[in-house]
């Protein structure tokens, strides 16, 4: 169990704990939230022992081994393989000692040291190590070149195998899903749900956040508060502390108004196609959430585009790629016929390298096609936002300096107005943005072009560097937008709440993918098993390395049935402890709805919200959290449990 009593810590002069109280149960997994600033990456520090408190104290099991994902990476001549097998550091411990038995010509020692070796399931560590790099996006062939041959954002996921491949018991997880595209993402939510051991992530992916986490820890005004449940399950629980309070409850009823006028027209105006309809339950969830973001600091929207014209834009068998240095033509993605016509919100899915950046920068203009037509209807604005724009900004001007470059002749007020609802206001408009955070360089590059009153926005990868309050706004701002919007992103919740149709860019192709974010998980699924089924074939005897036989293949009907036999017990011994497992699930479920079918009523009475009954309600509302996410659990449990059960047979 880690535990954390009355901690106190300050970072300089600046308190960042303070008499802080909360536990953590071996096995849970925990989402870490707060606003940037708070104190989360100086938690993983106090947890590794690099700090340590000024008051109160903290405690961890001495025994347990702490995985986490190293920053840096060294340029290193091993292979991918071989980096991500040194996270097992017991394993080559035990390499070590066999090298030394040995070189010293010691028989004894070596053979206990292979035992050890055997015993740590050494021998499957390659293929263990190997599939770990698979889903985490890399090739077969990659996993055998140098560690120097690799990019940084592959270099972190490089890291993050060898932290995966550790044998932990705690792991800590610091935005694991940046350096990540959507395959990976669902690969390792996967994985996380499989690792035995206790889990603290820290993440701006609220979709990877509910699906990973049971428990969420949150970092606000020096306290650390536990709340049971993912991150929705926070989200609203803390909305519902919130709307106790009167004036977050009267801020709560503004923002939920004015979402709620854009639900109305949009339902008035949607088809009944999966997408739309997914669409509109996401903004309904949201309207639900809203008190959570009472008091977040930063909220905006887009100004009211200009006419546009339809189609917005046209491409005729166009080939999306790049020129070499010595001229060569790179094809990415061919042959895309696309006709963008106005009001349309398209999610561009399809894994890393296989040209959504590119087919982005072609529509925006910045790299010119290989081939083909393109058109652009007359009065198109196109507003482009990529990572690399935050390069292309100034760093000894300030956000001031920046947008009136854009509107010489607009009065100093009008635009320090705009900047202040982008929480530029103050000092901070005229400040150097060569200090600023990643997150504060994209918030300028999007308020810039906001600023140019975009009727076609193209998107790529926009939260990378937000955090979750600020993912909010543009999330509440997008599904707002009255232009026309194309967007690549691997926040699933960004997709599901601003789009309304998904293209899929794979194999040099632009296609219609027919089906939802919850189909695409599935499909991306069935292709990974697909390919680990290809690649264990590959791997596997052929029928003529089985030996000799005769017609029956050596095997007569006797030793056949007793086979057989053997093969039932087996499947009996295997299915028991499933079988037992499911049982006990039901029997605590039944309690749970029991209990759940108790706590529901008790909110939903007025009576309960009387004064007198404030305590009550409050640790009701806390318990129906934890009930409900205990539920959400063990169906999980159920249903995966069920799916061994059938594996089994």
């Amino acid at each position: 169990m880690i535990r954390f009593n009355q901690f106190s810590l300050a970072r300089g002069t600046k308190p960042l704990f303070d008499n802080t109280t909360f536990t953590l149960n071996p096995g849970e997994k925990a989402g870490l939230v707060g606003a940037n600033g708070a104190g989360k990456s100086t938690l993983f520090a106090v947890l590794l022992g690099e700090l340590h408190a000024d008051g109160g104290d903290f405690s961890i099991p001495p025994t347990w081994q702490i995985a986490h994902v190293a920053q840096e990476t060294p340029a290193a001549d091993k292979t991918a393989l071989a980096y991500t097998l040194d996270g097992d550091a017991a394993l080559r411990a035990i390499e070590a000692r066999i090298a030394a038995a040995s070189a010293a010509h010691d028989g004894a020692a070596e053979a206990e040291a292979h035992a050890a070796f055997a015993d740590a399931d050494g021998y499957t560590a390659p293929a263990r190590a190997e599939a770990l790099l698979l889903g985490l996006g890399f090739t077969l062939e990659q996993t055998r070149e140098p560690v120097s041959s690799f990019s940084g954002g592959w270099r972190m996921r490089l890291n993050l195998a060898q932290a995966l491949m550790c044998r932990s018991d705690l792991l800590l997880l610091d935005e694991p899903t940046n350096h990540l595209d959507l395959d990976a993402i669902v690969w390792l939510e996967e994985w996380l749900h499989r690792y035995p051991g206790t889990l603290i992530v820290i993440s701006h992916d609220r979709e990877f956040l509910d699906s990973v986490c049971n428990v969420t820890l949150h970092l606000e005004q020096q306290q650390i508060k536990r709340y049971g449940g993912n991150y929705s399950q926070f989200e609203v629980l803390r909305a519902q502390q919130l709307a106790l309070q009167q004036s977050a409850y009267e801020k709560q009823q503004r923002t939920v108004a004015h979402l709620q006028s854009y639900i109305n027209r949009f339902k008035a105006q949607a088809t009944k196609a999966r997408q739309a309809q997914s669409r509109v339950k996401a903004l309904e969830k949201m309207e639900l959430i809203a008190p959570a973001h009472a008091a977040s600091p930063f909220t905006f929207e887009f100004r009211t585009p200009d006419s546009a014209p339809n189609p917005m834009m046209v491409m005729e068998d166009v080939r999306c790629g790049y020129h070499a240095e010595d001229g060569a033509e790179i094809p990415i993605v061919e042959r895309v016929m696309l006709s963008i016509q106005n009001g349309q919100r398209i999610g561009l899915l399809g894994a890393n390298g296989q040209g959504k950046s590119t087919l982005i920068k072609t529509l925006a203009g910045t790299l010119a096609p290989l081939g083909g037509h393109v058109r652009e209807g007359k009065g198109l604005r196109i507003g482009y936002f990529a990572q690399h724009q935050l390069e292309t900004l100034r760093a000894d001007d300030t956000p001031l300096q920046h947008l009136a470059r854009l509107a010489p002749d607009t009065r100093e007020q009008e635009l320090r107005d705009f900047l202040g609802s982008f929480n530029f206001s103050g000092d901070m408009a005229t400040s150097k943005i060569a200090p600023f955070s990643g997150g504060e360089k994209a918030r300028l590059a999007l308020a810039l072009i906001i600023w140019q009153k975009p009727n076609l926005l193209l998107l790529d990868e926009p939260t990378n560097h937000l955090d979750l309050e600020t993912r909010h706004a543009l999330t509440m701002a997008l599904a707002q937008f009255e232009g026309t919007l194309i967007l690549v992103s691997h926040d699933r919740h960004l997709l599901r709440a601003t789009t309304d149709q998904f293209m899929l860019v794979a194999k040099h192709r632009l296609q219609e993918f027919d089906g939802d974010l919850d189909d695409y998980r599935d499909w991306l699924l069935q292709h990974a098993a697909e390919q680990r089924a290809a690649l264990k074939a590959g791997n596997a005897p052929t029928s003529g390395d089985a030996g000799a036989g005769g017609a029956d293949g050596g095997v007569n009907r006797k030793e056949q049935r007793r086979l057989e036999a053997e093969s039932r017990q087996k499947l009996a011994h295997l299915k028991k402890p499933l079988q037992s497992r499911i049982s006990k699930i039901e029997k605590e479920m039944e309690g749970l709805n029991a209990e759940k079918a108790t706590l529901d009523a008790f909110v939903a009475d007025p009576a309960s919200y009387e004064p007198a009954q404030k305590s009550k309600l409050t640790e009701a509302i806390r318990r129906q959290a934890d009930v409900n996410a205990r539920l959400e659990a063990l169906e999980a449990e159920w249903l995966e449990t069920h799916e061994e059960l059938e594996q089994i047979g």
